[in-house]
């Protein structure tokens, strides 16, 4: 059961099930200290190694983030990806049948495909032709059943961040769950709105390790929301979703930060040199402004370009048919070589 001091703003958009929840609990979520032996799980006691269950909390890792992100430790959730986050947002607001979301567009494509998957209405809102968000226009497709907004910021494919002043807005006009995803914010000039958290409690700002972080094949995810909120989705996850070799090389991880940024520095000087030797080819129409480490690349015939760069070996991704993309491909920042290796094929296609 949840407790009666939520918020009330945050349990009126809670599905009624989930305020109702008896979730699964073990002896780990009820005991902190060093204990002498755990005879508690049934676990293989002769096998010293992956014989025990990880902390179904992960608390030393939310520790190490706390300190590197500067909120507390009981404000993030971790999940299998981002996309375990992105899923609890609909298991826990989104009546299936009923309830719906508002989308920026174009944008990630699994917020639509955990909509589907959930039984939950998606609404699609453009982006302005300069891919900036039209507040007025996003909240207009809203209604009572509407739970959350969807923002990627910087977004993807389009690459740019929105102004943190336009997330604020939003968070304060919609009486929802405002989710920002950035994903690809260590790239990013404008910063994160993880330190707005306390002033917006129905927001939730998601981060990775898949991008700056460089752990993609970790599979880790983070949430960051009021404490009413990462209570819920700790109570309707299950009940050890970060494995222990994840929770190891999370913490590994985290002790090199200051590396980390190092190398998001980097690719930001390697996206500009990339940018500005792309306009140099004749294929090449538009470079649009990117936040993230990748660029949108509008050229004269992307289906030709995307067949002929794949015959060659160098994986790009078509965003042709994606709506405001037309004509369009999305080009990851690769190291020098790569990125070399990129400019002299599309030269030789006839750039």
């Amino acid at each position: 059961m949840i407790s009666s001091t939520m918020d009330q703003t945050i349990k009126r958009l809670v599905r009624p099930n989930i305020l109702n929840l008896a979730p699964y609990t073990c002896a780990r979520n009820e005991y902190t200290g060093e204990a002498r032996a755990w005879l508690d799980a049934n676990e293989n006691s002769l096998i010293d190694g992956l014989n025990r269950y990880p902390d179904p909390l992960q608390l030393k890792v939310k520790e190490r983030l706390a300190e590197l992100r500067g909120v507390p430790a009981d404000n993030i959730f971790l999940g299998v990806g981002s996309d375990e986050c992105i899923d609890l947002c609909y298991r826990v607001f989104c009546c299936p049948g009923k309830d719906n979301v508002v989308a920026i567009d174009p944008t990630y494509g699994m917020y639509k495909v955990c909509a589907d998957i959930n039984d939950v209405e998606y609404r699609p809102v453009d982006l302005n032709p300069d891919y900036s968000i039209d507040v007025d226009r996003l909240l207009a497709a809203t209604d009572p059943d509407t739970k959350v907004i969807w923002i990627c910021s910087p977004n993807n494919p389009t690459g740019n961040a929105f102004p943190p002043a336009t997330l604020e807005e939003v968070a304060r006009r919609f009486d929802g769950i405002t989710v920002i995803d950035e994903a690809y914010v260590d790239f990013s000039p404008h910063g994160s709105m993880v330190s707005r958290i306390a002033a917006y409690p129905r927001m939730i700002v998601m981060q990775t390790f898949s991008k700056a972080w460089a752990a993609a094949a970790m599979r880790l995810g983070i949430a960051f929301a009021s404490r009413d909120i990462i209570t819920l989705f700790n109570n309707v996850k299950y009940p050890y979703n970060i494995n222990i070799l994840t929770q190891r090389e999370a913490l590994r991880l985290l002790d090199k930060a200051g590396e980390v940024k190092e190398t998001a520095e980097r690719l930001v000087e390697l996206r500009k040199t990339l940018a500005a030797e792309l306009l140099t080819l004749n294929a090449v129409k538009a470079v649009y402004p990117s936040d993230a480490n990748f660029l949108l690349v509008k050229v004269d015939d992307a289906n030709r370009l995307y067949d002929y760069l794949k015959e060659e070996g160098v994986i790009v991704r078509n965003r042709s048919r994606v709506n405001l993309c037309d004509g369009s491909l999305r080009i990851t920042v690769g190291n020098p070589d790569e990125n070399s290796l990129l400019l002299e094929k599309i030269k030789q296609y006839g750039g």
